[in-house]
């Protein structure tokens, strides 16, 4: 019961500490600089729209509501929260660290706490055994939803923070155009977005990419391969969804 309760109050401490510099990085903010500032000087084409990033907001609604829901009494025991705990911690120092080292405009070191909070939220994510659960009610959407999205988005900010740190170390892409690169980027991220649909059948994870693609195709509407590109990794992540659940629907049918 004590390790239950050590579990709950470092939650919610480690967690406020990150909303906290999650707060100051925006508002004072950190270094003199805003994290779109930051974004905007990178001659770079995976970056969305400004008002893209007000998925933040969203995620943290979410993730307030999952850290009150596992301190209540009734959770202490719940074995798939304290399973994902340790984890929670990482990301959330993962995420204050990487706010910090990014900030501060130190690319690489903020591409390794990127890559940390990436795998702690896949770990999150599988543990959860999310789109394969079978997970209702409060569970679904306090713990579930929360981590799906945040993985989403983590997933493409992952991909944005590689094309920085690139792009910081003078890489010229082989000669490649980086209109051309940020198509191969987007091909990656449909990828691992139908691999996702396919197996875990997960609408939140996918609509997150939808909105962040979108944006990057609003924020180049004059630069035709990059808006049309965007546009069109849009409708395949859709595609390969609803494909997705008719497939499953399928095979539900046949049992």
């Amino acid at each position: 019961m004590k390790n239950n309760k050590l579990r709950i109050w470092l939650n919610v401490i480690i967690f406020l500490i990150t909303f906290v510099v999650n707060f100051l990085a925006t508002n004072l903010p950190l270094n003199g600089l805003t994290t779109g500032d930051i974004s905007d000087t990178f001659d770079v084409y995976f970056v969305p729209a400004d008002y893209v990033f007000f998925i933040w907001f969203v995620i943290y609604l979410a993730l307030i509501g999952f850290v009150i829901y596992q301190a209540l009494p009734k959770q202490r025991d719940n074995t798939k929260l304290t399973a994902i705990s340790p984890w929670f911690l990482v990301s959330n120092i993962a995420n204050a660290l990487w706010l910090v080292s990014f900030h501060y405009l130190r690319f690489m070191l903020s591409l390794v706490f990127m890559v940390i909070l990436l795998i702690s939220l896949l770990v999150i994510f599988l543990k959860l055994n999310i789109g394969k659960s079978g997970a209702s009610g409060a569970m679904k959407w306090l713990v579930e939803l929360p981590f799906a999205i945040y993985l989403g988005w983590i997933t493409v900010a992952t991909i944005a923070n590689v094309t920085q740190v690139l792009f910081t170390l003078g890489w010229e892409g082989f000669g490649i155009a980086p209109q051309f690169w940020l198509v191969v980027m987007l091909a990656v991220a449909v990828i691992i977005s139908a691999l996702m649909s396919f197996t875990r059948h997960n609408l939140p994870y996918a609509a997150v990419l939808v909105w962040s693609f979108v944006g990057i195709a609003q924020k180049f509407p004059k630069v035709p391969l990059v808006n049309t590109a965007s546009l069109a990794a849009t409708a395949l992540v859709v595609v390969f969804l609803l494909a997705a659940f008719v497939r499953k629907k399928k095979a539900k049918e046949i049992k």
